[in-house]
């Protein structure tokens, strides 16, 4: 049986009979297990979350997913676990829920984390009540007993919640747990939590993807701590098997039943794994870096500090949610490994895809995310930018003997010219009589020289022909006429903006001033062969940067103006 536009619809389908339903059907790990449920021919199943339809990927299009969308056997229903009466209507009718709904555990949001993960649990329960719901299997987590600080060590469900937990979807989700728990056996509902730790596989949208993010800015060859804390990671297909494990169990009555009601139960592959290795298998195997560089918890904590105090002031003018914060820097660093003892002992748990093996799919699953797939193409912004040439190859270090070479001249004219305090007009006058030298003696020597040939320098090379006199000419004239222009504008007093813009360059120009010959020079050398280079590598991440500081800027000079004319 299943509601369909207000209307109950029987389906005459072989091996078919109860009816389930699924909250939070469009996430990861719930589209495994409606898959799942699909596969055993033993349910219509019922997908509810927000939305008015459920956005399939191409490859759950052609599968199981999207045939039994097609068919009736599975059904997406619009409801929001905030609001009873539609978490009523969806469940009307369910032998067994499987309540998996949560928003994403990066946001730092109390108010959505209470709502759904507390308000929407507590629907969700009455609402199982009311439709004399049966079974009631709840997705849990492993940080319900993580208090931020410490580690764990193959724990096991007596570890008991902590006084204070790492962040608000910790909390929120200890509140839920408690609440499903309390509820077994209320009106002969069963109740039991799911606890799986650290889920990964296809079609994952936050693991892999930070990863490859990460890896995209250069960011992936870090290490934070030793790199030894151990993790348990649990494949997406066990996670969804779980949960069916946990059904039968609470569905086969007796002692069985007795025993798995009520109990909260940790989920992971049983192959605990260093954390870091974990993530560098992955990039490895995409194409990335893999972490090499050990940064100590205790330098990046202090960072993360000033980084979420950033948050906390910049956060109302859109500054976006850090991903270093001080929790996260606990997280990444401790022990993370749990006993599935009681899960295998009380609803016969055990894993059905290896952590290899789900490496392996996980790996396969992400090639459009492959690190050769993403080269650019065309020349870059750096090299146009230097006028696509000799200066472009020699700055960019594309042509590493040139860029070699022009550094030896570099550093010599620095020693010889710069470095010896002399004032302008003497450090000319020795460069020409160098220059002098150097075209003499060059002029004199034969076309070739114990083997070597010697090229001439042709007359051309210092004529400057009537076309390019010209387009000088006209260059410095442009010039010219826009300070012209510039200097009109400023008389007449009214833009402010062009006069922010004189001013600041003045000073900086005052600045430069300042400063010695010696100073500038080295610089100016530095930047000239490191900047470049660094932004033709990163030239989306810093682009990127640029976009957000110029609209952060902009908004903050909109806030001001208005505040201005308000108090006007």
């Amino acid at each position: 049986m299943i509601l369909q536009s207000g209307r109950r619809i029987k389906y005459k389908m072989v091996g078919v009979e109860r009816y389930c339903v699924v909250t939070g059907g469009r996430g990861f790990a719930a589209r495994h297990l409606v898959t799942m449920l699909i596969e055993s021919r033993e349910w219509l199943v019922r997908v509810a979350d927000l939305g008015s339809e459920i956005k399939l990927e191409p490859y759950e299009e052609e599968g199981v997913l999207g045939e039994a969308l097609r068919s009736g056997r599975a059904q997406y229903v619009s409801a929001d676990l905030r609001d009873k009466a539609q978490v009523i209507k969806a469940l009307e009718g369910a032998e067994v829920v499987f309540h998996m709904a949560a928003p994403d555990s990066s946001i730092n949001n109390h108010k959505l984390h209470y709502a759904v993960n507390v308000e929407g649990t507590k629907n969700v329960i009455d609402a199982c009540v009311e439709c004399k719901v049966k079974r009631l299997i709840h997705t849990s987590s492993p940080s319900v007993v993580f208090d931020g600080v410490h580690g764990t060590d193959n724990a096991d469900e007596s570890m008991p919640y902590p006084s204070k937990h790492n962040d608000s979807y910790s909390a929120t989700k200890t509140e839920g747990e408690m609440l499903a728990l309390k509820a077994n056996g209320e009106n002969g509902l069963l109740t039991c939590c799911i606890r799986p730790s650290s889920i990964f596989g296809p079609g994952d949208r936050l693991l892999v993807p930070s990863l490859v993010t990460a890896a995209r800015a250069g960011k992936s060859k870090f290490i934070i701590g030793d790199g030894n804390n151990l993790y348990d990671f649990t494949y997406v297909e066990n996670v969804a098997h779980a949960h069916i494990c946990a059904e039968k169990a609470l569905s086969s009555g007796g002692e069985i039943a007795e025993r798995a009601a009520g109990q909260a139960y940790f989920i992971t592959n049983m192959e605990p794994m260093k954390f870091w290795e974990f993530v560098a298998v992955i990039l490895d195997g995409l194409g990335y870096e893999r972490p090499s560089i050990k940064i100590p918890a205790p330098v990046m904590k202090p960072i993360a500090q000033l980084v979420a105090l950033m948050y906390k002031v910049l956060g109302p003018y859109g500054m976006p949610v850090p991903q270093l914060t001080p929790s996260r820097i606990s997280l990444l660093t401790c022990n993370r490994t749990f006993s599935c003892s009681k899960a295998k002992d009380r609803i016969f748990y055990t894993p059905i895809v290896s952590l290899q093996e789900g490496l392996k799919r996980t790996i396969d699953s992400y090639s459009h995310l492959r690190a050769d797939l993403t080269k650019r193409e065309g020349p870059s912004k750096s090299y146009l930018l230097l006028g696509s040439g000799k200066a472009a190859d020699t700055l960019l270090w594309r042509d590493r003997k040139q860029t070699i070479s022009a550094l030896i001249v570099l550093i010599a004219f620095y020693y010889y010219f710069v470095a010896t305090e002399y004032t302008i007009i003497t450090a000319a006058s020795k460069l020409l009589m160098v220059t002098t030298f150097f075209l003499f003696v060059h002029g004199f020597l034969p076309s070739k020289l114990f083997g070597y040939s010697i090229e001439k320098i042709p007359s051309s090379s210092f004529h400057f022909s009537e076309e390019r006199c010209h387009r000088n000419a006209l260059f410095v004239g442009s010039i010219w006429n826009s300070i012209a222009n510039t200097l009109q504008s400023l008389c007449k007093g009214k833009d402010w903006t062009l006069f922010v813009k004189v001013f600041s360059s003045l000073l900086f120009l005052s600045f430069l001033g300042s400063k010695s010959i010696q100073c500038i020079y080295l610089v100016g050398v530095l930047f000239a062969f490191t900047a470049f280079f660094v932004y033709e590598k990163k030239e989306e991440e810093i682009d990127g940067i640029a976009h957000k500081a110029l609209s952060l800027g902009c908004k903050v000079k909109s806030d001001i103006s208005k505040k201005f004319l308000r108090s006007n």
